[in-house]
């Protein structure tokens, strides 16, 4: 029986197992995912087969820069408790996949997972042995990287482990990178500079200062002066080069950087968790999922 890519997502989705193991597991069941998750739990992936269903939303974000700080990577590693997060199996582990990633374009969980650890294990290898160990599901979830030119540098900042930016600059130097990338991880900018923010965002910013209580009853050309004040407010405060540094209000992002002769190119934040849906789950019931195994 022809094994199809659905059944290949599925079984991936249920076991949190690599593309290639479910391939051929689903192979070995001729096409049974009940089957190959039986055979599968019966080998040494067990564990890492039955913690799979299990959200993983903790975790950390996990840094690594080049020696002449111009090439550097973040990753954020998943697992269900920020207990786990903390166990030195899980860090050793998060900046192993970090300094794989460094010279590599991988950015989703796929690519990260093919890349080859610097002890010589596969990155999934590595990931079900840690499964097993730790007792928890742990999840590579993504990576982002970014380059500066000769001459330049990119800024790195983790604020205890669950927020990260990096931030890639045309001249200055590491401090002024790592200052940039803490002012990033706290504020949260949206673009570096006015102008990149997209035109349907600005649209809708629109909509929402025309919806507002004061807005109604006025001439169209109150209501414009009005809509072109409350935007240029909007945009100071998602735009990077606009916003108060974070460690001196007095002084502007832009200005920062440009008494120290450089230029922000582009940046990345991440947030550990961001986007995944967590189960609502009392203290009482994780002990007893734990203690359960």
């Amino acid at each position: 029986m022809a094994v199809t890519a659905s059944q290949v997502k599925e079984l991936r989705e249920r076991t949190g197992l690599g593309m290639m193991e479910c391939k051929q597991a689903l192979v070995d069941a001729d096409g049974d995912i009940e089957l190959a998750i039986e055979n599968l739990r019966k080998s040494g992936q067990a564990k890492a087969a039955k913690k799979a269903g299990r959200t993983a939303a903790e975790g950390a974000i996990v840094v690594n820069v080049s020696d002449d700080a111009r090439y550097a990577t973040m990753v954020e590693i998943n697992s269900e408790t920020d207990f786990v997060a903390r166990d030195d199996n899980f860090v050793d582990f998060a900046n192993k996949v970090a300094r794989a990633t460094l010279n590599n374009d991988a950015r989703d969980a796929d690519q990260i997972l093919a890349l080859t650890l610097e002890d010589g294990r596969g990155v999934e290898e590595a990931r079900q042995e840690l499964v097993q160990k730790i007792g928890e599901n742990i999840q590579v979830r993504r990576a982002v990287q970014l380059q500066a030119p000769e001459g330049g540098a990119v800024g790195a900042y983790v604020h205890n482990g669950s927020i990260g930016a990096l931030v890639a600059l045309e001249g200055g130097d590491a401090q002024l990178g790592k200052d940039l990338a803490m002012h990033i991880a706290a504020v949260a900018p949206m673009v570096v500079n006015k102008e990149d923010v997209p035109q349907d965002v600005l649209e809708r910013e629109k909509d929402v200062i025309r919806a507002q209580p004061d807005m109604e009853g006025k001439p169209e050309d109150i209501v414009e002066k009005m809509l072109d004040g409350r935007l240029n407010k909007y945009l100071k405060e998602v735009s990077l080069v606009e916003q108060p540094f974070v460690k001196d209000p007095d002084t502007s992002v832009s200005q920062l950087v440009s008494d120290q002769g450089a230029r922000i190119l582009s940046f990345e934040r991440l947030v550990v968790g961001e986007g995944i849906e967590k189960e609502d789950q009392d203290f009482a019931s994780e002990v007893m999922a734990q203690a359960k195994g």
